[in-house]
């Protein structure tokens, strides 16, 4: 029986965040005709801004007892969250996509091998050899602002994964997301909202909303449930994956041939993603009654 729950456990905690990137790689596709328009900040911010009012009405969080602890988690993970979004936009402005994304990778490759333990350390190293095979960084031209923007979305990205495991512990449902999001939309908001204010109609307005579904809605509350099931460190293995899930959407609906390196790099980052899902069941954690709704 132990070993059936296990099993399940790994087996759903790696399916939610499979369709949690594929939402991602969506997402991303989706927004790049918003872009021109208000900018790689403003499309950051129309998505936080419509996702922290989208989960806020689901979630209700008011009716929701946090202890101080869960409540100053969350509120950490709202920064987190906005500087991720953030620091990468701006970082794919100025790099070329394929560096943008293997330094952003740093981050979860970092909680990986921190946070794992004998093999699953080594199913890291496998993943992050293959996201620099897929990416090919080699042939960018580097920027140094650009550089120190997506050093500080991985940084942010690391934050992401441990403060989203402690608070999808600490409260139940999309508890924590609903106070996240909202702090996030607030850092947005002063940071990069301003540049995209003077260009938004309704038409935009309308069309964040499906934005903010597809990108941060649905995959962050996947990879909340996600990382309830999983070790840190087999989560941050298999987020290696979504550069080959982006790569297969590319050649499937815009035939774009991937290049040897690239084919190589999706069997690295695939026999990674096997490895940790086999390794990283994660054991079941009972949430604080501080934190279970009101009644």
């Amino acid at each position: 029986m132990t070993t059936r729950l296990r099993i399940s456990g790994t087996t759903s905690g790696t399916a939610m965040a499979f369709a949690a990137m594929c939402c991602v790689q969506i997402g991303l596709a989706v927004s790049v005709g918003l872009v021109d328009r208000l900018g790689a900040g403003g499309v950051a911010w129309l998505r936080l801004a419509w996702a922290a009012v989208i989960l806020v009405a689901i979630a209700r969080p008011w009716r929701i007892r946090f202890s101080s602890t869960a409540l100053r988690t969350c509120v950490m993970l709202g920064v987190a969250t906005a500087g991720m979004t953030i620091l990468f936009m701006a970082a794919a402005e100025r790099l070329p996509l394929g560096t943008a994304v293997a330094l952003e990778f740093l981050g979860p490759l970092g909680v990986a091998l921190v946070r794992g333990r004998g093999v699953s350390r080594l199913w890291a190293l496998v993943a992050g050899a293959g996201v620099v095979a897929l990416t090919e960084p080699w042939h960018g031209q580097t920027d140094a602002v650009g550089v120190l923007f997506a050093l500080g979305a991985a940084l942010c990205w690391a934050a992401y994964i441990l403060l989203t495991q402690r608070a999808g512990d600490a409260a139940e449902g999309l508890g924590a997301l609903a106070v996240s999001m909202p702090v996030a939309a607030l850092v947005a908001t002063f940071t990069v909202g301003p540049e995209a204010f003077a260009h938004l109609d309704w038409r935009q307005l309308l069309a964040g909303v499906g934005l903010a579904l597809l990108l941060p809605v649905v995959p962050f509350s996947l990879e909340l449930l996600a990382l309830r099931r999983l070790t840190a460190a087999a989560f941050g293995t298999l987020m290696c994956l979504e550069p080959a899930i982006g790569m297969v959407v590319g050649l499937t609906f815009l035939g774009q041939v991937p290049s040897p390196f690239a084919i190589l790099g999706i069997a690295l980052v695939i026999a990674a993603g096997i490895g940790a899902t086999r390794t990283g069941n994660r054991p079941p954690v009972t949430t604080s009654p501080e934190t279970l709704p009101v009644i």
